[in-house]
């Protein structure tokens, strides 16, 4: 039986960067591969037969060939961003290996949001990277600073007098320990994408499914007023479950950061509480209304959602 050859993943030897760290991380996780040594390896050189002979190559070889994995943007006419930003190794294979990461990130129910978390951490995150790692933003100056990812994993390079600075595996063991660190930041990165996905097609669908467009129920607490903005939704009052067993009868700002609402509570159920706020408003178990007018709570679904139609009743014409 024929030994099954695991792949050569190559990239430059000394001191490493954020950007052939992120590479290899992502790389580790669209293969499939974990443990280097036993199901890939991965070599460090800069020697141009070595290169030669790897499977996929980023970060050095002077080549970009998605075609052939050769993926590295240090020579003459290496490839940019359309807005003209140079891509650095952590972009090159993010174009070609990024879904499939996001993909091995996420349970098999939310795969199909790989494409479009993909497309969001390419903006957010790699193309912050590609940015740092060539000093170039098509935005203005590159501006760093001590806690960026690009900083945490250069930090992770063995120090001038350590025995790990020297040698022909100098910093081997530090690459991995920072790929390890990088992997966690991606996979978190990843899964908060997953949620506002997740929480917007929740949202649509309930938005969808209401009788009263402007009045928005959730089953659940989620991020909600982005989608209402983004979709352009005729949404005035918001009504979830909070952690304490109550529900909640949220207010819409007319634009996001706004403090004003685009219908605030009634103004005579202002600062009411329990019992008074039950005798103004007619819902019994009506718990409060807070005195800016933005949200009020009740202790069931049905109380705020009664709350919240009561609002409606009483609202000015036009809101």
């Amino acid at each position: 039986m024929t030994e099954k050859k695991i792949p050569l993943l190559v990239t430059h030897s000394g001191k490493f960067h954020c950007d052939e760290v992120f590479a290899y991380a992502v790389l580790r996780l669209a293969l499939g591969v974990s443990q280097p040594g036993a199901d890939h390896t991965l070599l460090r050189t800069r020697k141009q037969d070595l290169i030669e002979t790897g499977d996929i190559v980023f970060d050095v070889g002077l080549l970009s060939d998605p075609a052939a994995n050769r993926f590295d943007h240090h020579q003459i006419g290496a490839p940019t961003r359309e807005d003209g930003t140079p891509f650095s190794s952590a972009g090159l294979i993010w174009q070609v290996y990024g879904e499939r990461a996001v993909a091995a990130l996420l349970a098999p129910e939310a795969t199909q949001f790989a494409p479009a978390i993909a497309t969001a951490l390419d903006g957010k995150l790699v193309k912050r990277i590609d940015e740092i790692d060539n000093g170039v933003s098509a935005t203005g100056p590159v501006v760093r600073n001590s806690l960026d990812l690009a900083a945490l994993v250069g930090d992770f390079n063995p120090p001038w007098d350590s025995p790990e600075a020297n040698g022909p595996t100098a910093g081997d063991a530090a690459f991995q320990q920072a790929a390890a660190m990088v992997s966690g930041v991606l996979a978190r990165q990843v899964e908060i994408q997953r949620s506002k996905l997740q929480a917007e097609a929740l949202v649509l669908a309930a938005h969808e499914a209401a009788e009263d467009k402007r009045l928005l129920v959730l089953e659940t607490g989620m991020p909600w007023k982005n989608v209402v903005f983004s979709h352009d939704l005729p949404v005035l009052l918001a009504i979830s479950p909070a952690s304490n067993g109550n529900w909640m009868v949220d207010t819409v700002p007319p634009e996001p950061g706004s403090f004003a609402q685009r219908l605030p509570l009634p103004e005579g159920w202002a600062g009411l509480q329990a019992e008074a706020l039950a005798d103004a408003s007619g819902v019994e178990d009506a718990v409060f209304v807070h005195v800016r007018r933005f949200v009020g709570g009740a202790k069931s679904r049905a109380g705020a959602i009664a709350l919240a139609q009561k609002a409606l009743e009483q609202a000015p014409e036009p809101v």
